[in-house]
């Protein structure tokens, strides 16, 4: 049997349909010691009770998903975005503080898209560095990272305007670094010629929050949203982007975040399994 590599995180969004107690059981039965979680499940028990579970499973709570979308211009939407990821920088102390020694405070913030009928993508983006300015005093006082995570383009639109590495962290370098960070997700910034010297700058400047793997594979389905994979079954070289990470001295938890309907329907203790094999074989050999 493979052993469990102690730096594997399973966030919550791989094993979508298990419910918390679920997905924390199947996590620590499996020997993983580290678990992501996504605000939805953790408020359909509410917060305290959330918080009591994560502590009696034992597990490492490593980021909190997601905040964000607040690219709309000032008006009652945008006022309620930033009041909702106030609350979610509240969710994200708590959990951090009552998961096992060495778990981390980070939320994942996705920009969100353009509003409706704007094709304004540099205005979008200030929104957010706006926006970002106003929460991270919030961050500071509650102990928490901010960590802006860059989209693959196509979700451009939609979902985030922040399409870069190195857009996020021009962003984030108006803040402190362990007040505002970026996510690298290999899913999303692969692609990029600049990724490795913009990893090296992350780096430098101590701004990697969390790191996030999963594989990219063609052809996509036709919800570009669910076209992630398992470590190693696509065509992500995870030697040189893990390599990247570590060269830097990142050194804590890595997740695998996995947005996939077959991969959803299957038994979550068997995904949660087929994760850690995964893992094992495409990015443990790189963490040395």
């Amino acid at each position: 049997m493979t052993a469990i590599d102690p730096r594997l995180s399973i966030n919550q969004a791989t094993i979508k349909y298990a419910d918390l107690a679920t997905a924390l059981r199947v996590t620590a039965e499996a020997g993983v010691q580290g678990i992501g979680l996504w605000r939805e499940p953790v408020n359909e028990v509410g917060l305290d009770v959330a918080a009591r579970m994560l502590a009696d499973s034992g597990l490492r709570f490593t980021t909190h998903c997601r905040g964000g979308f607040f690219t709309l211009p000032d008006g009652p939407e945008r006022r309620a975005a930033l009041d909702d990821n106030r609350r979610a920088i509240d969710e994200t102390a708590a959990l951090a503080a009552a998961g096992a020694e060495g778990s981390t405070a980070v939320l994942v913030l996705v920009a969100g898209g353009l509003p409706e009928g704007s094709r304004d993508l540099p205005g979008a983006r200030e929104r957010v560095r706006d926006a970002i300015g106003e929460l991270s005093l919030d961050a500071a006082a509650a102990g928490v990272t901010l960590a802006i995570e860059p989209l693959h383009p196509m979700f451009g639109s939609d979902r985030c305007v922040v399409s870069t590495l190195g857009q996020a962290l021009d962003i984030a370098a108006d803040f402190d670094p362990a007040v505002v960070g970026a996510a690298v997700d290999t899913f999303h910034i692969w692609w990029d010629p600049q990724v490795l010297d913009q990893i090296a700058r992350a780096g430098r400047e101590g701004r990697i929050a969390t790191y996030q793997v999963c594989d990219w594979k063609t052809p996509l389905p036709a919800d570009v949203l669910l076209s992630r994979h398992y470590p190693g079954d696509g065509a992500i070289d995870f030697a040189s982007l893990t390599q990247a990470v570590v060269a830097t001295g990142y050194d804590r938890d890595i997740e695998v975040e996995i947005f996939n309907a077959d991969i959803w329907a299957q038994d979550p203790a068997e995904v949660v399994r087929r994760t850690a094999l995964a893992f094992s074989s495409a990015v443990s050999a790189h963490l040395a």
